[in-house]
């Protein structure tokens, strides 16, 4: 893991709450600077410590690389800045008591580089630099002042992405000598929901576990077993689907719920309480799962339930 700190004084409220960071790829006039080209080095887990204002007001996690990207929508800011930049994905969290650096700068002062520090000598921040990377001794003191609040986030790892996975196993697929090319599309189309297994999938599944809704149109038949672990057989196995209204398959093949045997919904802990008030999480009916689903659930309890 990498820590960042960025000076967000002009855009924290648009940043912060749409989940990003955003720069120009050079300054105006075409110049270089540093703290811009750091965009392109961030990657999916790291941390960043948001200044706005003299206070490390949220802490967020990076959840992807950066990425070419037309400015934001930033109201009255930033139309001195170039029309393209780079835009890194992050979820922040407000701190629930912010922090004011300049009242510690002693214990930071340790820990400070030279050149391309995110403070002055005077605990004041280097607002001409957006984006800078800070030792693990320095974030550790700002974790420690923000409390409790931020220490899981310490310690977290880049976030799963089971479209990468996905992508990696269709490419490998798509490589394969070893079946005919009639075998290789019914298996690509299996991992979108889509041909024969949801054909397969209908023979045991006829709506929406949590949801109830049973116009398939509106239902994603979605494997239980990740298609990117699956043999050939279990990818186009129907014990091994479920349909699955669109929101609760992302919730499912991300590991937020699962099911018990008994057709109940299981909620993981990592799973917002928001989320599942307001989705009303729970399931439509007991119905039972047959023999084989259940060993396909208990692979998805085990391995896929955060």
């Amino acid at each position: 893991m990498r820590y960042w700190w960025v000076n967000q004084n002009q855009t924290y409220k648009h940043e912060v709450s749409g989940g990003f960071l955003w720069s120009p790829k050079t300054s105006t006039g075409g110049r270089f600077n540093p703290s811009y080209e750091t965009m392109t080095r961030v990657e999916p887990g790291d941390l960043v410590f948001s200044f706005c204002d003299t206070l490390i007001k949220a802490v967020g996690v990076a959840q992807g690389n950066a990425q070419t990207s037309v400015r934001p929508e930033f109201g009255s800011v930033g139309d001195q800045w170039e029309d393209e930049g780079w835009l890194v994905e992050v979820e922040f969290e407000e701190a629930l008591t912010p922090v004011k650096p300049k009242s510690f700068i002693d214990e930071l002062h340790l820990h400070m580089t030279a050149k391309y520090s995110p403070l002055q000598a005077n605990g004041n921040g280097n607002q001409w630099l957006y984006l800078v990377e800070v030792s693990e001794e320095f974030a550790e003191i700002l974790l420690e002042k923000l409390g409790s609040q931020f220490r899981s986030d310490a310690s977290a790892t880049a976030p799963e992405n089971p479209d990468e996975a996905d992508d990696e196993a269709e490419q490998g697929l798509r490589g394969r000598t070893d079946i005919g090319p009639t075998q290789i599309a019914q298996l690509g189309k299996a991992r979108r929901g889509q041909g024969v297994f949801k054909k397969n999938v209908r023979l045991n599944e006829t709506s929406c576990r949590v949801t109830g809704v049973a116009d398939p149109r509106f239902l994603i038949a979605s494997h239980i077993k990740p298609w990117r672990v699956c043999s050939d057989q279990e990818k186009l196995d129907g014990c091994n689907g479920l349909f699955l209204s669109p929101h609760v398959d992302k919730l499912f093949d991300s590991g937020f719920i699962s099911f018990a045997d008994d057709g109940s919904v299981i909620r993981s802990d990592e799973m917002p309480s928001a989320v599942w008030d307001s989705w009303r999480l729970t399931a439509t009916a007991a119905k039972p799962f047959n023999d084989k689903q259940l060993k396909f659930l208990a692979y998805h309890r085990a391995e896929i339930l955060k």
